[in-house]
């Protein structure tokens, strides 16, 4: 990057979404940040609402949110992170701030598994000058709903992650000790996988939300610990395990996610689903372990466990590797950024970042 831009960045102060946004300002960019779920009224129903409905009803209190905070500022760039809350009419409100407005979003507004979730972005699609997606499915989904231009890019982990010394340490890890553990939310198709490897007699960890709505939940209940993660603990968990498993969303129809990246830079061995991207980002057997089923990964942990030397090997070669890859959020960011900007002046396409 050569030169610093003012962006104005719409998305969750949390997450991943954060941690793009801190990417940028590390980047030297100047960075507005709104946080558009502000703006809703206090308490879990709106949040609810706004979920099942893709935020009906809210849309003039967002936009009334995002101008109060830009006030009379211009910017090189509007930037939507997720936008499930930015309806068309938003994204046309952002031209009097930005001449250019973007939207990266890494969950799948074009399936079915969030219901009502995705309307207002989905009514968005056609007024974004550029459109940024992690699946190569996404890119021929966001066109056949209007996009004037979309890039595929990578999942991305975050970039303090490279740096040795600020891997989470020895004393943050000790809640999270196990041979093998799984990090993440509960979703359906994922307690019926994991209780096969508990009933192989695995030594498996399972930390994350929602576990408690899993029909398999009294068999894996000894096995979990149950509540949302702040990022420190979910780093601490991950770093925390020999083994990683790592479960991509079914309904999402993902190939990678950003667990992908975050195992093997976090330094435990990734074991996940065999994938073609998957198979595009490491080397198996040698950087990742991958399985179709779930009694291939119950062969693979049970042959690691016996063998401590080669799971450290496969480790350390798949954080070489991930550090190779680069796929972290400041080149993320700035690649998205470069192709932002050019996006005016070039005709409608796609690419991979």
């Amino acid at each position: 990057m050569t030169h610093s831009h003012s962006i104005l960045y719409i998305g969750p102060d949390s997450g991943t979404c954060r941690a793009r946004r801190l990417a940028l300002g590390r980047l030297g960019h100047r960075v507005k940040a709104v946080d558009p779920f502000a703006a809703l009224p206090l308490g879990s129903l709106a949040r609810s609402w706004s979920f099942k409905t893709g935020g009906f009803g809210f849309g003039a209190l967002v936009r009334s949110h995002i101008a109060a905070c830009a006030g009379d500022q211009a910017f090189d760039l509007a930037y939507i992170d997720s936008g499930e809350l930015i309806d068309g009419k938003t994204v046309q409100m952002l031209r009097r701030f930005a001449p250019i407005v973007v939207n990266y979003n890494p969950d799948n507004p074009y399936v079915r598994r969030d219901g009502g979730r995705w309307r207002a972005f989905l009514g968005a699609v056609p007024h974004y000058d550029c459109l940024f997606v992690p699946r190569e499915s996404n890119v021929a989904q966001a066109k056949l709903a209007g996009a004037r231009r979309v890039h595929r890019v990578w999942f991305a982990a975050d970039d303090p992650l490279r740096d040795p010394d600020r891997l989470p340490q020895e004393e943050a890890k000790k809640p999270y000790l196990s041979s093998i553990s799984f990090v993440g939310t509960w979703m359906p198709e994922r307690g019926a996988f994991l209780l096969k490897l508990a009933q192989a007699g695995l030594p498996l960890q399972i930390f994350g939300p929602r576990w408690n709505k899993a029909p398999e939940y009294t068999a894996l209940e000894p096995l979990i610990t149950l509540g949302e993660l702040t990022p420190q603990a979910y780093d601490a968990a991950v770093a925390a395990a020999d083994i990683s498993i790592a479960l991509l969303s079914q309904g999402n129809r993902d190939q990678h996610t950003t667990r992908s990246m975050e195992i093997p830079v976090l330094g435990s061995l990734l074991c996940g689903q065999r994938t073609p991207e998957h198979l595009q980002l490491y080397e198996e057997g040698r950087e990742a372990l991958f399985w179709s089923d779930a009694q291939e990964c119950i062969d693979h942990c049970r042959q690691l466990l016996t063998d401590p030397a080669r799971r450290r090997r496969i480790a350390q070669a798949g954080r070489a590797r991930a550090l190779r890859n680069d796929h972290f959020n400041e080149s993320l960011m700035s690649s998205m950024l470069n192709l932002a900007l050019s996006a005016q002046a070039a005709p409608s396409t796609r690419a991979v970042a």
